[in-house]
């Protein structure tokens, strides 16, 4: 059913008034939850349900008018972002304070990060750069890329399986829609080496860090460190327990500990796992600048990697996150892991600069 939602939202403390239009493939029941998860609080009571309009999403990502920042939410298993179209330049439409602000779940438009859309350089199609809920600069984003790839396919409104190159902080990233929607990236491989990651933790098998103990708030826990282009922490058990429940895992208290952990730099994602079986796989995750979200792309590569090298699973898994299932595949032949999950569309918006 092809419909039309409009509501404006506005603050007075912030003086702002955020539009949206609801893009015209979505059916209400589905669209009306994801979008009010968000916004129930300041939800003007004159929001209204109009009758379908002749606009269409292409339509809609060409206006250019100045002043305001057209945009696209999409989530990836949850974890979502404002995708924004960037292809003109290589410096963001938006600085990192800005940023913070459009990510604020009660004042601004809600996500994770911001995702610009930029021209290629070294011979890649585009370029991806993010700032995260609190500012800060990621690498690259696992789910953030998925979102990136499908973004790009609306934008250049193109079908069917197609791959492109992306240039990210993290080197380069290869995604493939596939027929059915999905998204499949080659996040490339993992980096194991401490310094790289980076941790100050020694390497205490092969070279990297693999069940080596960490104490956090006076806890000892067995950590491996990996790197799929950002830092990763992953955890399996502590010392004294054999294996994670983690539905029981007050992440609020302990994330931040672990983020800000002296041995790690440049702080550090962290996921918390529990095994389920040899191809089976839950984690919660806490995200270095963005806290605990319904799902990360580069922990679940990170969380197979870090399975595998302690050998609590084979090489392809299924993650399952608080927002759904990832598969992972971390192959021997060429070293590289590769990450298959959806992206799908929340809402078409502007918000005045």
């Amino acid at each position: 059913m092809a419909a039309s939602l409009s509501f404006s939202i506005s603050s007075s403390s912030h003086r702002s008034l955020i539009s949206f239009k609801s893009p015209l493939k979505l059916n209400i029941p589905r669209f009306v939850p994801l979008l009010l998860r968000n916004h129930v609080p300041r939800i003007s009571s004159s929001m209204s349900i109009e009758a379908p309009q002749k606009i269409s999403e292409e339509s809609f990502l060409d206006r250019k008018e100045s002043g305001f920042l057209h945009f696209v939410k999409y989530h990836g298993l949850g974890n979502d972002f404002i995708l924004v179209d960037n292809r003109d330049s290589l410096e963001p439409r938006v600085t990192p304070e800005q940023a913070v602000k459009l990510c604020d779940r009660n004042f601004g438009v809600g996500a994770d990060g911001v995702i610009f859309a930029m021209p290629g350089v070294n011979d890649t199609d585009y370029s991806m750069r993010i700032f995260n809920s609190d500012g800060s600069e990621p690498e690259m984003c696992g789910n953030g890329v998925r979102c990136f790839a499908r973004f790009i396919a609306e934008l250049e409104n193109l079908h069917g399986k197609k791959s492109f190159t992306i240039h990210t902080g993290a080197g380069l990233i290869v995604p493939e829609i596939q027929s059915d929607g999905k998204v499949r990236v080659d996040m490339g491989q993992p980096v194991l080496k401490p310094s790289d990651v980076p941790t100050e933790l020694p390497a205490n098998k092969n070279g990297a860090v693999i069940g080596a103990e960490l104490v956090v708030d006076n806890v000892p826990w067995n950590v491996t460190c990996v790197s799929m282009g950002n830092p990763h922490c992953v955890t399996f058990a502590t010392k004294e327990s054999a294996a994670l429940q983690v539905a029981d895992l007050k992440l609020g208290d302990i994330g931040p500990k672990f983020e800000h952990h002296k041995v790690f730099p440049s702080r550090t994602n962290t996921e918390f796992v529990q095994v389920f079986s040899r191809s089976h796989l839950k984690m919660r995750v806490w995200e270095r600048g963005a806290g605990a979200t319904l799902a990360c792309g580069t922990g679940a590569c990170a969380v197979v990697v870090a399975a595998v090298l302690e050998d609590r699973s084979e090489r392809k898994c299924t993650v399952d996150l608080p927002g759904g299932p990832l598969e992972i595949e971390w192959q021997e032949e060429d070293n590289h892991v590769y990450m298959t999950g959806p992206a799908e569309v929340v809402f078409y918006g502007s918000v005045p600069l």
